[in-house]
Order: structure tokens, then C-alpha cells, then sequence
């Protein structure tokens, strides 16, 4: 399997396991969107929680060029260990929410 074919995959089952969240109040639930063709992966969160529409984006994950582009990062402990403890190298993760300039110093790939 080629290495973006292998990412891709390991996003995907990644991002999956976010869709199993249960909420602490509100009906809530996460969804996931992958668009495969463009290598676009997201969950978005929907529903109702303390008479409030909650709709929003957890995680947002690019494959760019090759890398990994965590480009939204909405849950407690990261996904970027996740990802390299289910087989993708620091080197090839972006951590795109953090500005250009800090990247050097977060043990990810700058670009």
C-alpha cells in the first residue's frame, strides 16, 4: 500500500473513534465527513446542549503534499499521538493551528 493510501487510512480510523463519543449534557453527537478524493477529513459535532444549537468542527485533517496537516484540534489529549502511535512518523504531521514560526519547536514537520 502506497504511504498516502496508508495515511489516509490510519486517519480515517483515527478520526472514527470520535464518532463514539458520549456527551456530559445535550444531545450531541459527532459526525464524520471524509471526502476522500480531496484527502479532507473532519468531525463535526452537532445537536442541542443547555438550549443551545451546537454545530462545529472538532478535528480537521488535510493530507497535503504528502503530510499529514492537523489543521483543528478540538479534543482533550490531541490526535497528533494517536496518529503517530497508529503508524504515521512525527515527520510527516503538520500541526497546522500552530503559526508557521513555532512549528520548529513542536517535534512535528514544519511543512
Amino acid at each position: 500500500m502506497d504511504t498516502l493510501k496508508k495515511h489516509s487510512q490510519i486517519v480515517q480510523d483515527v478520526l472514527k473513534q470520535y464518532t463514539h463519543l458520549s456527551y456530559a449534557y445535550g444531545e450531541i453527537q459527532n459526525e464524520a465527513v471524509f471526502d476522500r478524493e480531496t484527502n479532507r477529513y473532519l468531525i463535526v459535532s452537532v445537536g442541542w446542549g443547555n438550549d443551545r444549537r451546537i454545530h462545529g468542527c472538532l478535528i480537521h485533517v488535510d493530507i497535503i503534499d504528502g503530510k499529514v496537516w492537523i489543521q483543528r484540534d478540538g479534543t482533550e489529549d490531541g490526535i497528533a499521538n494517536e496518529l503517530v502511535q497508529a503508524g504515521i512518523p512525527k515527520d510527516y504531521i503538520v500541526l497546522g493551528f500552530h503559526e508557521p514560526s513555532v512549528r520548529q519547536y513542536t517535534g512535528y514537520a514544519v511543512a
